[in-house]
């Protein structure tokens, strides 16, 4: 499964990345992030619960990050397991374009997913995954304006 997009964030590049690394603002953005915490400089770690169709699902995972050239570029990994529901393991490449006093930010994503959630049919596991995508950068938009707001 792929994903790409691009939204303009109402920040400068150099704090959308650093927002994008900071696992306090990314908690608050992932839909049903239960726990997100830092195990090194470049990992994290994460429970998310996640309803797809009529499988619900507790993931732990990890995700790693890798910034290849910051702050323009940079690439993530990471997997999950959610027990009897499956698996999903996948990566994301993100670029931040400076637009002034805002941000261009395009991503192209792709995931593996197995177990029951596998079994759902890709037409739902894809507009799942890209409502999931949408509900986290339109939260990200936000908390990022809000942040500016009070700059």
């Amino acid at each position: 499964m792929n994903l790409s997009d691009e939204i303009t964030i109402p920040a400068p590049r150099a704090r959308v990345y650093e927002a994008l690394q900071d696992p306090a603002i990314l908690s608050r953005c992932i839909p049903g992030c239960e726990e997100l915490t830092r195990s090194s400089a470049t990992e994290l770690e994460a429970k998310v619960v996640l309803k797809v169709g009529p499988v619900k699902a507790r993931f732990s995972g990890k995700v790693t990050l890798n910034p290849e050239n910051p702050p323009e570029t940079f690439t993530l990994t990471g997997e999950g397991n959610g027990g009897v529901a499956g698996f999903a393991k996948g990566g994301a490449t993100v670029t931040l374009e400076d637009r002034g006093d805002e941000t261009l930010l395009r991503y192209e994503a792709r995931a593996d997913i197995g177990g029951k959630l596998a079994q759902l049919g890709s037409r739902l596991l894809q507009g799942t995954a890209t409502k999931l995508a949408a509900a986290f950068f339109d939260d990200f938009r936000k908390a990022m304006t809000e942040e500016q707001a009070t700059a």
